[in-house]
């Protein structure tokens, strides 16, 4: 214990010799000791709750309002797949700004989790062609169907692949998460990433506090700093809690499907067993577990 507790203290002398700017700029030992933080994988139990706990207690200082902040890991036996009904959509993007109210995303600069693609039906599936700046004065248009596009939580990642840092990694239940304390905005896994699912913060996050979302998870929707990369998570602060991602909620048509691959019982199970099955970009072998079918 001594010695971790040298080694850290030797650290910190360094960070302040090395990061003079950060000093000089008016940072303290608590923020040197964020830059110093061990990647959330190698965290003991004692240090997560000491995090969390720390950060709930600076929201609250900053924002005025309760948080509540987890660090619940992954669900034994729970490998969490979603399915999305093609035939159904109408393309009227409630799943869009539910994600953003749920997930903390920037409204200035405006980041979207789920982009949803306008296509003509003669062309079929056509990214070429397909129209994500859409509107017309109802939906669906004549003539047209919708493809949303979000993360494809990847068996085989390639956004992992590239991280060099190890900041981003997928979960034992299949959800492809950031350490953003870790991500150093190189953009690669953006780069790699088939499905332009990853986006960065260019500008501080811009989120009223009124429309902070409370309920976080620190792999998830907590809220982020200029610089890094994020992406959806299965709205993992809901999902470990046993309910259904905001997007699937929020629906109309109930166009969108979740659940547990590893549970023959479960809806998505079904699905994948009794529909026809298409897998974005299937012959690049990234094996995602978000498949896209025709109920109807």
């Amino acid at each position: 214990m001594k010695k971790d507790n040298s080694r850290r203290s030797f650290l910190k002398n360094i960070s302040i010799a090395t990061f003079s700017t950060l000093a000089l700029s008016g940072c303290d030992m608590k923020e040197i000791d964020k830059f110093l933080q061990k990647n959330f994988r190698l965290l003991t139990k004692k240090e997560k709750d000491s995090i969390v706990k720390s950060m709930d207690a600076e929201y609250k200082e900053k924002y005025g309002k309760e948080f509540h902040i987890s660090d619940k890991a992954a669900l034994e036996g729970t490998l969490f797949g979603y399915a999305l009904d093609l035939s159904r959509c109408i393309g009227c993007r409630r799943c869009v700004y539910a994600c953003v109210k749920e997930n903390n995303q920037s409204r200035d600069p405006q980041i979207q989790w789920i982009q949803v693609l306008q296509m003509e039906k003669e062309k079929g599936i056509d990214f070429a062609h397909s129209d994500v700046h859409y509107n017309p004065e109802e939906v669906p248009e004549k003539g047209h169907f919708y493809v949303p596009i979000a993360c494809q939580q990847c068996r085989n990642p390639q956004c992992v692949a590239v991280c060099p840092v190890k900041a981003t990694w997928q979960e034992p239940d299949g959800i492809v998460v950031v350490d953003y304390n870790w991500c150093i905005g190189c953009r690669y896994c953006m780069a790699a990433c088939p499905y332009g699912a990853r986006h960065f913060n260019w500008g501080v996050p811009e989120v009223p506090v009124e429309e902070i979302n409370p309920e976080m998870h620190y792999l998830g929707n907590r809220l982020r700093t200029k610089g890094v990369v994020e992406k959806c998570t299965f709205c993992i602060q809901r999902t470990r809690e046993g309910k259904y991602p905001s997007c699937v909620e929020i629906c109309p048509v109930g166009a969108r499907k979740f659940g547990n691959l590893l549970d023959p019982e479960s809806e998505v199970r079904y699905i994948l067993e009794n529909k026809r099955i298409l897998v974005l970009k299937e012959e690049l072998n990234t094996q995602p577990k978000f498949y896209y079918f025709f109920g109807i």
